[in-house]
């Protein structure tokens, strides 16, 4: 078993080191060009998301700041918060700068796939629609076999990173305040998450829609009272990040801060890992919408990468390393992952504030990747293996609270991989439709005749 494990983790080292980099950093940027710097429509994107097309809502379709709600659950999590503090302890300060700038690129990239997969998407026999890569591969490219693979890599990716590791995560939040029983967590956790999904995408919608306001405020309220707090220090906590992205300074107080390559490495793959702009997964949440528009929800679900990297990890950053300047003695010798409990540590109440935000985060994500896990299930044995399926991934959120998940996180990592890999065939393949009828849709003077 230890010899699987340090495959695994070299592999998906490798994999995350030079390959996904390129593969997704490179697509991000090409697209950027390509759509015309798309980003600058994000304001447009906000606004859309709080408005409401006037149509008829299917009977199990939810609206589209619903299934943007549902991809920020699945992808706002524990890696904005421990992620970054580990990012800026191995890359440095200016990790966080690579990762602002790999989620600010991603939009373009997310905009893309989402695009697909409400072009592409499918009305179901419940009344609802499905559609994602899956349906992307099989109904534009005719590649089945390739389409069978993104979504059994699906399944397998949501049993790990969707359900085991977050469940793992919520046990390690209650161990920082209270001694309480693993396998109690695991229990309440799979009840509490099975109660919400057995209820399919419109029960899993209307949790998420009250929940992602609730706990990303929680947090962001944390994070700008410690700011606040270290206000003094605020200009050359932003000057540190940005001249750190480009020079080989250590972080503060002496921490392991390396090299401007280690930064950019670790700041862009932490920002690719952290948004999911690309992997394929958010998605599927957008075309459970009852938006029609490729364009239009494209626009609103391209706003998920700008929350989650663009504000809450740029906001996480500017406050940890802030802190980091005040008080450089206290986080010598501290673990790379406790630095957000060091910091909290100075406003009151903080490591509880960062506890309920880590809980709420991680089953946010519980339940987000359901819809994922589900989409996936029910392209490859239809409706018939929903109701295992449920019930195996409330297992695994049981098995993840009550044991030790090195093995399961790394093939996580290899799933999301290799789930990118099929997503990004997609959008290269429709790369001139999606640029083309974009185009059209804010320029339809141009339209040709």
């Amino acid at each position: 078993m230890e010899a699987l494990e340090r495959f695994v983790a070299t592999f998906r080292e490798y994999l995350w080191s030079f390959p996904m980099l390129f593969l997704l950093f490179g697509t991000h940027l090409i697209f950027t060009f390509r759509l015309r710097l798309i980003q600058r429509k994000i304001p447009l994107g906000i606004r859309l998301s709080f408005s409401r097309e006037k149509r008829k809502t299917e009977e199990n379709t939810i609206s589209s700041y619903s299934a943007l709600a549902t991809a920020l659950a699945a992808t706002i999590g524990t890696g904005n918060i421990v992620g970054i503090s580990t990012a800026i302890a191995v890359g440095g300060p200016g990790a966080v700068f690579w990762c602002w700038i790999t989620g600010f690129l991603g939009i373009a990239t997310c905009y893309a796939e989402c695009f697909l997969a409400v072009k592409f998407k499918v009305r179901d026999s419940r009344k609802g629609s499905s559609g994602g890569p899956m349906y992307v591969l099989e109904r534009g490219l005719k590649k089945k076999g390739l389409a069978a693979a993104f979504a059994f890599f699906t399944v397998l990716a949501s049993f790990g990173i969707g359900s085991s590791v977050q469940a793992h995560s919520i046990r390690a939040a209650f161990d920082m305040q209270m001694n309480v029983s693993p396998h109690l967590i695991g229990i309440a956790t799979g009840v509490l998450a099975g109660l919400v999904i057995v209820g399919g995408n419109r029960q899993i919608a209307r949790v998420c829609t009250w929940l992602v306001p609730v706990m990303s405020i929680l947090y962001l309220i944390g994070c700008f009272f410690l700011i606040f707090k270290n206000k003094e220090v605020l200009p050359d906590a932003v000057s540190l990040i940005c001249r750190s992205a480009f020079s080989s300074r250590a972080a503060a107080g002496g921490l392991c801060g390396q090299a401007v390559l280690t930064g950019i490495r670790t700041g862009i793959s932490r920002g690719l890992f952290t948004n999911e702009a690309g992997l394929g997964s958010i998605p599927m949440a957008a075309a459970s919408s009852d938006c029609d528009s490729p364009v239009r929800q494209g626009l609103i679900s391209m706003t998920g990468p700008f929350w989650d990297t663009v504000v809450i990890c740029a906001v996480t950053g500017i406050a940890l390393v802030g802190s980091m300047i005040n008080h450089p003695a206290a986080y010598r010798g501290v673990q790379a992952d406790a630095l957000c409990f060091m910091a909290f540590g100075e406003i009151p109440f903080g490591e509880v504030i960062l506890s309920v935000s880590l809980i709420l985060f991680a089953f946010a994500t519980i339940i987000g990747w359901n819809v994922y896990g589900t989409a996936a299930v029910r392209w490859l044995w239809g409706d018939a293996g929903i109701g295992v399926y449920q019930v195996l991934y409330m297992m695994f959120a049981y098995l993840g609270a009550a044991a030790s998940l090195e093995l399961v996180w790394g093939l996580s990592d290899l799933f999301n991989s290799f789930m990118a890999v099929p997503n990004l065939i997609c959008v290269w393949a429709f790369g001139r439709m999606i640029t083309k009828e974009t185009n059209l849709a804010f320029h339809p003077d141009r339209r040709p005749g």
